[in-house]
């Protein structure tokens, strides 16, 4: 059967599952590309920076906070701080990857309500569609199966199309949860690996 066909025989319950079905995409796409960039300028920045650390010129880092994302810069710049106690330092740091970590999620909430909602949107298809069958048995007053075949049918394809759906959705977000992770454990070992070479130039 054509996926058109389908999709009529689903009800108008699918329009909003095919919405859902869209919003999966972007946001994952969306997501891939944004990790894939900050894990290049973080890669950047951090090439960058060991040379100037390597090479003492400790001036030149003003240029390369501006060159780069400032979530990036900032998280570096509480290491290069020179004005901060350890103790200040070591929440501002702290913070700094707070923000890292909620830039990199952000939007997953979205993944997380489609899943938990696609099949309650199926399941009031479902419901509607038998509501429908029953209206059709009372306005023919036959209870055969031709009566109630259509209904029956855009019931069951609004349920599936919501199971679907959410699995769709789960996949996507263990999968960037999984990704998001990574990413920032990869970042905070960055920055600890900076801290210990600046801190070995000042010794």
């Amino acid at each position: 059967m054509h996926f058109i066909e389908i999709f009529k025989q689903g009800g108008f319950i699918m329009w909003p599952l095919l919405a859902f079905s869209i919003a999966i995409w972007v946001i994952t796409v969306q997501k891939i590309l944004q990790l894939t960039k900050f894990q290049k300028d973080a890669k950047h920045f951090v090439d960058e920076a060991t040379k100037i650390v390597q090479t003492q010129k400790l001036h030149e880092m003003e240029y390369l906070y501006k060159s780069c994302p400032e979530v990036i810069a900032k998280a570096h710049y509480a290491i290069f701080d020179e004005s901060t106690s350890r103790e200040d330092y070591e929440q501002r740091l702290a913070r700094r990857l707070d923000e890292t970590n909620s830039l990199l999620k952000k939007n997953m909430w979205m993944l997380g309500t489609i899943a938990s909602s696609a099949p309650f949107v199926g399941l009031f298809g479902t419901v509607w569609g038998i509501m429908e069958s029953f209206k059709q048995i009372g306005a023919s007053g036959k209870a055969g199966f031709t009566v109630v075949a259509g209904s029956i049918s855009e019931a069951l394809i609004a349920t599936g199309a919501g199971i679907l759906v959410a699995v769709i959705a789960v996949m996507f977000y263990n999968y960037l949860n999984v990704k998001v992770s990574a990413t920032a454990k990869e970042f905070k070992n960055s920055l600890g690996d900076m801290a210990d070479q600046f801190n070995s130039i000042k010794r």
